[in-house]
């Protein structure tokens, strides 16, 4: 059997670490890109900054050189901020979408004429539940997902012929160090009500007790190597009947049940 090359990036930690791992268990030989790497058994560490796209055109040239093919990408990396969008910097703003939406494009760019000309090759990108349930005083974040969705939907299409393929994953809460590495800004709390600060406790207080991150995964890797995807997936039962639900309900329900949920209506 032809062995299958794999890169993940943000693979150093969370979710893209078990992704890393589960897919080096199942014999891929696999290359994670991270600003900070970490001595995993099996992967190899390339430093990269997503967020510069000569930088990951570079990496992923050295993974070719090396392997010879490119069969596997999945776009991991990002960070979340939280707080009231109208008090939300642009400059803060713009950082999360150079990491979350610009470094997966930058991924997209620098492997598809690869897998290309090799006629094969599977992109899995991370979105989030928060994309279809936007989540309040995490308009940013979710903003950033919702693209990476829509993104991955049309550039699917735009490859298909070439063998090439797409699926956004989107989790939901995970037990990750996402919960302690967001940027969190209190401005305008007293303006709100006190309601930015509970809702960051109720997101934090679900993440912490959320889905382990081994079984995202090992549910990320199945779906690199599977043969056929689908446009998206959510990860667990709860998460698919959320997105299910976001489809069929009218607007104003949807937005009343999350705002119970995240808003403290």
């Amino acid at each position: 059997m032809s062995k299958t090359v794999a890169i993940v990036t943000g693979g150093s930690s969370g979710i893209g670490l078990q992704t890393a791992l589960a897919l080096a268990e199942r014999g891929c030989t696999v290359y994670e890109f991270s600003r900070h790497g970490a001595d995993t058994p099996n992967v190899v560490h390339i430093p990269c900054d997503v967020s510069d796209a000569e930088q990951f055109s570079a990496s992923v040239q050295r993974v070719l050189l090396w392997e010879g093919q490119i069969d596997i990408l999945v776009n991991n990396a990002g960070f979340g901020i939280s707080g009231a969008a109208e008090f939300t910097e642009n400059d803060e703003a713009r950082r999360l979408l150079d990491v979350n939406l610009f470094g997966m494009v930058n991924g997209c760019k620098a492997v598809i004429p690869i897998m290309r000309r090799q006629g094969h090759g599977r992109i899995v990108n991370l979105s989030s539940v928060a994309a279809p349930c936007a989540i309040p005083f995490q308009a940013w974040y979710s903003v950033s997902k919702a693209a990476v969705s829509t993104y991955t939907a049309a550039v699917a299409g735009e490859v298909k012929p070439f063998g090439v393929s797409l699926t956004a994953v989107m989790p939901g809460d995970i037990r990750t160090g996402f919960t302690a590495a967001r940027k969190k800004s209190p401005v305008g709390d007293d303006v709100y009500g006190g309601r930015i600060a509970k809702s960051v406790a109720v997101m934090e207080r679900d993440e912490q007790t959320g889905m382990d991150p081994a079984v995202a995964g090992a549910y990320i890797a199945s779906l690199a190597l599977k043969p056929k995807v689908k446009q998206e997936y959510a990860i667990g039962f709860k998460y698919k009947l959320f997105c299910i639900l976001a489809r069929i309900l009218p607007c104003r329900m949807k937005n009343w049940i999350i705002g119970l949920l995240y808003a403290q209506w």
